[in-house]
Parts: structure tokens; sequence; C-alpha cells
């Protein structure tokens, strides 16, 4: 096991650049000194200004291209595949959340399913030394044993959501045999961060509080039997996906797939609890929010828990960030860039 640093010689094709990870990857790829081609069709859902302010930030980079481009337009993706040639594939584009694939489930089979095969088809003909792809926790379903590891049975996925992850990696795990791909899943456990995604709980509450609205929590208001979430946050998250880029599967392998999670699942109302605290020295003033229950949504999984021992041997890296550490950070952030009085 050794910790390699990074190829700054070689091309990266990060897909979902104005996304969350996706920014904050390319921007330590950036100050690195590597190359990046950064494509995203900046939807809109979710506020599309978060997603302009992130790219602002990356266009001060000379070495960052972007490419407006939606990944199920295979037309698009071959061209830059052939003009851009990317040693390395980072595919972190797709429609997330759970609760959002049962209102339009039609975008998530377009660009989880459709968009992902036109990467693949894509690293297929111009072949790539790594693809790296995001996966999601939710593919363990309502798994009982935790930690969930890695060899566990995924054949229950409870939402389209982690429906379409679960495809990704069979497809990609075809596609890496047939074609020898060397190809990196990452199961993703709850990320969380400044410039984070605001339809995530701990961002839509945050704009909820100061809204002056009241923030609905769905546990059921059950505090004993309440939901857990492996929150990680974002510096965490791209040291491990930095680390993965030069750590490339052997050749006998071919496809793996990595929890990259935090290990250490919270209590969803000690979760809102720091928040509230962190928001409190934020703005210099107590933070509590006006609560709801509410029965859990069908298609919640009741605990999000990562083993990550296979992530350690193969890269050497834990997340250390404390849930306080993280929360402070989001709350500075929110407060400044948001002009909260």
């Amino acid at each position: 096991m050794q910790h390699n640093s990074i190829d700054t010689g070689k091309t990266y094709l990060i897909t979902g650049v104005a996304g969350f990870i996706g920014f904050f990857l390319a921007k330590k790829l950036l100050e690195q000194g590597c190359r990046v081609i950064g494509v995203d069709s900046i939807n809109d859902y979710y506020n599309v200004n978060l997603k302009y302010t992130r790219l602002e930030q990356l266009k001060t980079f000379e070495q960052f291209n972007f490419i407006k481009c939606d990944i199920s337009d295979k037309n698009m993706i071959t061209k830059l595949f052939e003009e851009f040639k990317p040693n390395i594939v980072v595919n972190l584009a797709a429609q997330a959340g759970v609760r959002y694939s049962m209102e339009n489930p039609d975008i998530y089979i377009q660009s989880n399913i459709i968009g992902f095969f036109n990467i693949l088809e894509a690293c297929r003909y111009y072949p790539v030394e790594h693809l790296i792809y995001a996966s999601s926790s939710s593919v363990y379903g309502s798994n009982k044993k935790v930690p969930f590891e890695e060899s566990d049975f995924a054949d229950h996925p409870i939402s389209l959501y982690a429906a379409t992850k679960k495809s990704n990696e069979l497809i990609a795990y075809t596609y890496s045999h047939l074609y020898k791909i060397p190809s990196t899943g990452l199961r993703f456990f709850t990320v969380y961060g400044p410039m984070g995604r605001p339809d995530m709980a701990y961002f839509s509450f945050t704009n909820k509080y100061f809204e002056g609205e009241q923030i609905k929590i769905f546990n059921n208001g059950d505090f004993e039997n309440d939901l857990y979430r492996d929150f990680t946050y974002i510096d965490d998250i791209v040291e491990g996906i930095v680390r993965i880029l030069s750590n490339v599967p052997p050749a006998t392998v071919s496809h793996r797939v990595f929890n990259i999670g935090n290990n250490k699942p919270e209590k969803l109302m000690v979760f809102i609890e720091t928040l509230e605290k962190c928001l409190s020295t934020a703005v210099g003033r107590e933070v509590i929010f006006d609560k709801i229950f509410e029965p859990i949504t069908f298609g919640d999984v009741p605990i999000t828990y990562a083993s990550i021992d296979l992530l350690q041997e193969a890269i050497g890296f834990k997340p250390n960030t404390s849930l306080e550490e993280g929360l402070q950070k989001f709350a500075q952030w929110y407060v400044k860039y948001y002009n909260v009085k």
C-alpha cells in the first residue's frame, strides 16, 4: 500500500463538474497543476446559481476546460473523448435524490443509465487508464446487517435512484470485464459541507430556518429508533478520490467497488442539534429549528453505516473530520454566502 501523488501529466475528465463533489475534486486537481476537462449539463434540479458560483471558481484556472453537455448526448460525449483523449475519467454526473426519483423517474433513466452507458462506450473506443464512477450507499437497501460491507447482498434497492446506481455497478463490471477498462465504483455515504447540495437535509433545514419556516423531520418523532446516517465531510471524500485516481485496479480484478464513508453513523437528531449549535456560533445568536415530525419516507433507509476496511487497505486513508468541525465549516460558509444578518 503506497500513497501515490497525483500525476499532473495526465488529462482528467470530470462529469458533473459543477456539482458538489465534482467541483471540489476538480479544484483540488487544478490546484496541483492538472489538466481538467469539466462536463456538466447544469440542470435545474436545484438552484443553478450555486453551480455557476462553483464554475466561476474553476474558470480562474488556465488548465480548466468547461463543456456544457448532458452525458445522455452520445454524440457530444464521443466527440469529447475524441478531442481531449482523457487518461482518467471520473463520472459524477447523475440525477441525485431518493425522494425525487418517485416524482420524476424519466430523468434518472436518462442520466444515470443512458448517460453512464455513453461514458462506458466512450471508454471502450477511446481507452482510458482508469474510470472512477459514483455509486451510492443506497444500493444496500434496507440491509439489517451493519456496517455495510462491499460483499453484502445488494439486490433489493428500495428506490429507483438506488436501482440505477446498482445497475451502474453491474454494467461497469461487464464493460471492464469485456473491454479491459480498469474501473472503480464508489459508494458514497451522505456527503456534506460548504457549497453542498441544497436538497440535502442539513442545507434545506438551514434555508427553512432563515426563511422562518418549519422543518420537517422524517423520523416518526421516534428518538429511540432514530434514523442513523454516516455523514462524510467533503474534504474527506475528495482526499479519498484523489488517492484512488492513481490506485488503478490490478489487471486480474479490473472492476472493484469501495464504500467511501465515515464509518461512524450519527443519529439524525444529534446531527440536527449539532447543526443548530454550529449555526448559533456562526450568526452569534441562538438558533433553534421549529420542528415537525413526520413518518419515515417510503424509500428511505433506516441506517447507513459504511465499513471502510477495503478502502483503507487500498489507499491507506480514512475520513477524520468530526461532525462538529464539518458542520461548523458549512455554517460559516452559509452565513457568509447568503449574507445572513
